[in-house]
């Protein structure tokens, strides 16, 4: 079973530079406007790059509803070296997924010697376009990041697993010095441990790698003999204390943002027939990877006949693994590595809106591989030229997912191109057409973001969200009574909702309803103390109508929560000036001019004011 060292590492790392040549063009992708603010480009702490306030912030912060500072620690790095320049967030992701691919090589063939079929299931999982969505989405760097620490694991797990062997009952003694392999061991199983807790750090996920362990143990180490199941079970205590310590944080933080409110409005049986249907959904995708998508609305009742068939289909395969778990004991492995590392992520427990989503097969996919690669080895044993058969067949393979993979990353060149194509490929996606109007908002073509928005609120009438943010398209249109109508239809379902409160307001002031508008914005103030443009648009309205001091007072308070804004400064300027507090009006608009240099009605301000001040007296 043994192999050159020297051949293994040039394979590792002619299929690492293969990876990072496939994924290159990503590196002219943007950053994606879902979850790509959360992580990078609103997130001011990330940007700040390494700082100790920052290490403390990313430890005591989660984001996004998950706890997992290596990540967070990865994307400020990457904030100092490359600003926020896309290409270079991309780049990292696409050398960690490298690192990946010549990791799980690494591992399949230190386990079981196979060098060729080792590193065609690594080759596979590398350009496989199931893996598009987890190395080209920058906010999915924690699968990445999490699957490099969580494959050392297994490395130094199977390393500490072989050296045991030396002195295990019915091994041989394979080494002349049993003290010297006792202490590799130890050493090996105390970086298995460290590189769990980093990796559970990155992304819970890997709270199921002590079952994989397990796994490992059934084949190919072979430790399960008569009388040894305790003691395999006994060692992977500190693992599974590692992972159920990981697992609890994770629900309560989920559960402390809300990510699991989805749970709430679909059933267990909802739940676990999803669940049953994503399984056999997954392998579809794994061998026909089309209609990739980067979210797949959840259908809440699929028909129970499907239900059934899913259920019927996953038992078969398990009964078929079982009873060849002695001739094939790789196919066995396989399938549990597939089945129970998707556990987690599966649906039981709904976390996100999601049915399924690509980015959870990462892993979870290297059992998948190894069952059909091990699977299809055995079973042409016989064949007279099984080795050119096999050669030309997963060379095919390779060639055809690198093509698959290469067409799914111009989807993601950017945030339109992306959910455009989550629409084109599937049904009723109220999410994809939601983002899909917040980027033509921001792009100015506001008839097709409101078409966009009423799509997704026909689609999904229940979210406050996308109410509100339908009447600010209708209001950048111009169709203001329709923006209110909008806006109040958000409030009644999210009766506490500042931003609803403040568009209202806002539309409210620009239809000349004062007393109405100044009556809205009081109330987000008192829902939300710190909205400063809550405040300046109060002050706003204030003095329009008149009450100059108290516009006075809010504007300062603005200028408290946001001292750098010049439009604050100007506002609290004009509202002095009419007060007749010229030299302080002229200090506001200076400060204004300090801020922003090319404020032209900051600068015909300060002009006037100047006059004003200058002028003789009688004039």
């Amino acid at each position: 079973m043994a192999r050159p060292c020297l051949l293994v590492w040039l394979m590792a790392a002619l299929l690492a530079l293969g990876t990072i040549a496939l994924y290159w063009p990503a590196t002219r992708c943007d950053f994606i406007s879902f979850d790509d603010d959360l992580y990078v480009t609103a997130n001011a702490h990330i940007q700040n790059g390494l700082t100790w306030e920052s290490l403390k912030w990313a430890f005591f912060n989660p984001v996004a509803s998950n706890w997992h500072p290596l990540t967070m620690l990865s994307h400020m790095l990457d904030c100092q070296l490359y600003g926020l320049n896309p290409w270079g967030h991309h780049l990292t992701s696409i050398l960690l997924h490298a690192l990946n691919g010549a990791l799980v090589f690494t591992l399949l063939q230190q386990l079981t010697g196979a060098m060729w079929r080792s590193l065609l299931v690594a080759a596979l999982f590398a350009v496989h376009p199931l893996r598009v969505e987890s190395v080209v989405w920058v906010s999915e760097r924690k699968d990445v990041l999490s699957s490099s620490f969580g494959l050392l694991t297994l490395i130094f797990y199977a390393r500490y697993a072989r050296k045991r062997a030396t002195t295990e009952i019915g091994k041989p003694i394979a080494q002349a010095n049993p003290a010297r392999d006792a202490r590799s061991a130890s050493t090996n199983y105390v970086l298995a441990l460290f590189f769990l807790v980093l990796g559970l750090m990155c992304k819970a996920m890997l709270v199921t790698l002590p079952f994989v362990m397990l796994l490992l143990d059934y084949w190919p180490l072979e430790r399960f003999r008569p009388g040894r199941l305790r003691p395999l079970v006994m060692e992977k205590i500190p693992f599974l204390g590692l992972a159920a310590v990981a697992s609890v944080a994770t629900f309560l933080v989920q559960k402390t943002a809300g990510a699991e409110a989805a749970g709430e409005y679909l059933s267990f049986e909802m739940r676990a027939g999803n669940a049953l249907i994503s399984y056999c959904r997954y392998l579809e995708k794994q061998f026909w990877p089309t209609d990739l998508a980067i979210f797949y609305p959840h259908p809440g009742n699929w028909p129970v006949e499907y239900v059934l068939l899913a259920g019927l289909f996953l038992a078969s395969i398990t009964v078929f693994v079982f009873v060849k778990r002695q001739q094939y004991p790789f196919l066995l492995m396989g399938w549990l590595w597939y089945f129970g590392m998707l556990v987690p992520v599966i649906g039981l427990v709904q976390v996100g809106e999601q049915a399924m989503a690509d980015r959870y097969t990462y892993i979870p996919s290297v059992g998948v591989l190894l069952f059909t690669i091990w699977g299809t080895y055995e079973l042409t044993r016989n064949w007279r030229y099984r080795v050119i058969a096999l050669s030309v067949a997963g060379s095919a393979a390779i060639v055809l997912c690198g093509g698959l993979t290469r067409q799914q990353m111009e989807f993601w060149q950017n945030s339109e191109t992306i959910f455009r194509h989550a629409l084109a490929v599937t049904k009723n996606n109220y999410l994809a057409h939601y983002n899909l109007a917040v980027v033509l908002e921001k792009k100015g073509q506001f008839d097709e973001a409101v078409t966009q928005f009423q799509a997704a609120v026909r689609l999904a009438p229940g979210y406050a969200g996308f109410h509100n943010n339908l009447g600010i398209a209708l209001y950048k249109k111009g169709d203001l009574d329709a923006a209110i109508s909008q806006y109040e239809e958000a409030i009644r379902l999210k009766p506490n909702y500042p931003d609803a409160l403040y568009n209202l307001a806002t539309t409210l002031y620009k239809e000349g309803q004062l007393d109405e508008a100044i009556k809205q914005f009081h109330e987000v103030i008192r829902l939300q103390p710190d909205y400063a443009d809550a405040h300046n648009n109060l002050g706003t309205a204030l003095c329009q109508d008149g009450q100059l001091d108290a516009a006075v007072g809010e504007y300062q308070n603005a200028i408290h929560l946001s001292p750098n804004n010049a439009a604050f400064h100007n506002n609290l300027g004009i509202a002095q000036e009419r007060r007749g507090q010229t030299d302080q009006a002229i200090g506001e608009y200076r400060e204004a001019m300090r801020l922003k240099p090319d404020d032209v009605q900051a600068g015909n301000n300060l002009t006037r004011a100047l006059q004003t001040k200058n002028a003789p007296a009688g004039h």
